[in-house]
């Protein structure tokens, strides 16, 4: 099997032209793109000022019920619908997009709604007394504070579209799935397993990707994450107690504008 695989992969004419490696996962990657984008747009809003007023939680609720739904199942059902409603390439695009939406709302609506929500509440008095306004506390406090359980939430939604989209390939949809339905149909046992390496090869390297983003963008104060210590602080740490400890009881050391002894 492993050889089949490997002499599959090696073999110059599945690395070229609209059914090779390089088009199906380009085709792969735009439509996880888009799909994501998209959810990101209606779900990560929505999310957020769930979790900011407290209101609207039926419709987490209600969003994390449509994961129950079977993926295979919705594919063909919105495809029956809207298909035959468009008479174009999309006929078959546009169904599969919007289903990869749908199932990409659930974790993004979730993410950024507990994320919000779980912000302390003091952290909100705390800008509210410091003069902002809703819509600024919520942009400036509640959703860096939030930023981890919204890119888990980006990262869960991101491999659930690959995957899905993978079996949307069953509907004429492009992509890596190809492979697999193609492979089934021409008893290409190497094809198929080509195709699934390919798609996992794409979701790993996608959630590291997602995963370094994550590393950056959350502060280190709420990933808590050590900040190294350099010499220079080392120096500055042990001078300043060593001014301490020599100041005697009852005053305070002196200390210059510029921060140091």
């Amino acid at each position: 099997m492993i050889d089949d695989l490997v002499t599959w992969l090696q073999d110059p004419a599945h690395w070229s032209g609209p059914d090779g490696v390089p088009a199906r996962l380009s085709e792969h990657v735009v439509y996880t793109a888009v799909t994501v984008l998209v959810a990101v747009v209606l779900a990560v809003p929505l999310g957020a000022w769930v979790g900011h007023t407290g209101r609207g939680r039926w419709l987490v609720t209600g969003a994390n019920a449509l994961r129950a739904v079977p993926s295979l199942g919705l594919l063909f059902a919105i495809s029956m619908l809207v298909g035959p409603l468009i008479q174009s390439s999309l006929a078959f695009t546009l169904p599969s997009i919007i289903v990869l939406v749908i199932l990409a709302i659930p974790p993004l609506l979730s993410g950024s709604y507990a994320g919000v929500e779980s912000v302390d509440p003091a952290a909100r008095d705390a800008a509210r007394g410091m003069g902002m306004r809703g819509p600024q506390v919520l942009a400036q406090v509640e959703l860096p504070i939030a930023m981890p359980l919204l890119l888990s939430g980006l990262r869960s939604a991101t491999l659930q579209v690959i995957a899905t989209a993978t079996i949307a390939a069953s509907i004429s949809l492009g992509g890596l799935g190809r492979y697999l339905i193609d492979g089934l149909a021409a008893r290409d046992l190497s094809q198929m397993v080509a195709g699934s390496v390919l798609v996992a090869l794409l979701a790993l390297f996608t959630d590291g990707a997602l995963a370094l983003v994550q590393r950056f963008l959350v502060s280190p104060g709420i990933s808590g994450r050590r900040t190294r210590v350099g010499p220079t602080d080392v120096a500055r740490l042990g001078s300043l107690r060593a001014g301490v400890s020599s100041t005697p009881r009852g005053t305070s050391p002196a200390v210059s504008p510029n921060g140091s002894d």
